[in-house]
């Protein structure tokens, strides 16, 4: 509520679409009583009555104009060349049963113990968590099983690296997990640095986005799939809030729809507790310029 009211009253665009729509209920609803009133021309208003026609007009006309305007946690919109639709809402990523994007680092690192390699609240903690039951044995095996065609690039020394994995893939590599029915597409899209902070860039944001377009062109069989917002926490992505970001994921997946259709849909799932740094408002005005 807090944040919406924020939105509404506090931004720009907010306070346009509120304005925009409460002028026009206004409008509409002067134009409706000045008919009526010269039809019935022998209706007499005192001073009083015509104090409250005004102020019960003026309420209408706010209360239209908020409930026009009031931001939502869910902005879609459908394409029609090429045919795909896009949703972005608030909301648990896991709770949809599609194909999943899930951020990782070059090196795969999977170690959650104590959340010193992966934090246990990030997205890629929360996968294994729920998927993996952070059994890291398996999760490692089917990794290097999706990873057996890559080539890495670079292996740490131990005495550089002692902790966590030490082979490196190319920043955009994708690990294709899970089965056909439900593929999680792991996509490397920050570097992991030996003293264990993961950094990432614009450029190795987009090029990762390019990269698990084609993986689920490719392996997701036009299903729906859902992504987080990458790059919007540990990975440390210079210059770009959460907002922008999320236009960033928008961007590049409709530009390589309009190469070829990658899926039907795709939704961009924000955590509640982002919701707050995100003007849906403006979500929904981009996406209308796409």
């Amino acid at each position: 509520m807090r944040n919406s009211l924020r939105l509404l009253f506090g931004t720009q665009r907010g306070i346009s679409l509120l304005s925009r729509n409460a002028l026009g209920a206004f409008g509409l609803a002067s134009a409706l009583l000045q008919v009526t009133l010269a039809l019935w021309a022998s209706i007499d208003l005192t001073s009083r009555d015509r104090w409250v026609i005004l102020l019960s007009l003026l309420g209408f006309s706010l209360a239209f104009g908020i409930i026009r305007a009031w931001p939502q946690r869910v902005v879609t919109r459908s394409f029609d060349n090429p045919d795909i639709k896009v949703r972005v809402i608030v909301g648990d990523l896991f709770e949809h049963q599609t194909h999943l994007v899930i951020g990782f680092n070059d090196l795969f690192d999977t170690d959650t113990t104590n959340s010193v390699v992966i934090s246990q609240t990030s997205v890629q903690g929360q996968f294994q968590d729920k998927f993996y039951g952070n059994d890291l044995v398996r999760l490692d095996a089917d990794l290097a099983t999706a990873l057996a065609s890559q080539s890495v690039t670079e292996t740490e020394d131990i005495s550089a690296k002692p902790v966590g994995k030490r082979d490196r893939y190319p920043i955009g590599t994708v690990a294709v997990l899970g089965d056909p029915a439900r593929h999680f597409f792991c996509v490397a899209y920050s570097k992991m640095g030996n003293n264990l902070i993961a950094n990432s860039n614009v450029d190795f944001l987009w090029q990762s986005l390019g990269a698990v377009w084609e993986a689920v062109y490719v392996r997701g069989q036009r299903k729906e799939v859902s992504i987080p917002i990458v790059g919007s926490e540990l990975a440390r992505v210079a210059c770009l809030n959460r907002e922008s970001l999320l236009k960033m994921i928008l961007l590049s997946f409709v530009a390589r729809s309009r190469q070829s259709v990658v899926s039907k849909q795709l939704t961009i799932v924000i955590h509640p507790k982002d919701y707050y740094h995100i003007n849906m408002f403006e979500v929904a005005a981009f996406l209308r310029t796409l």
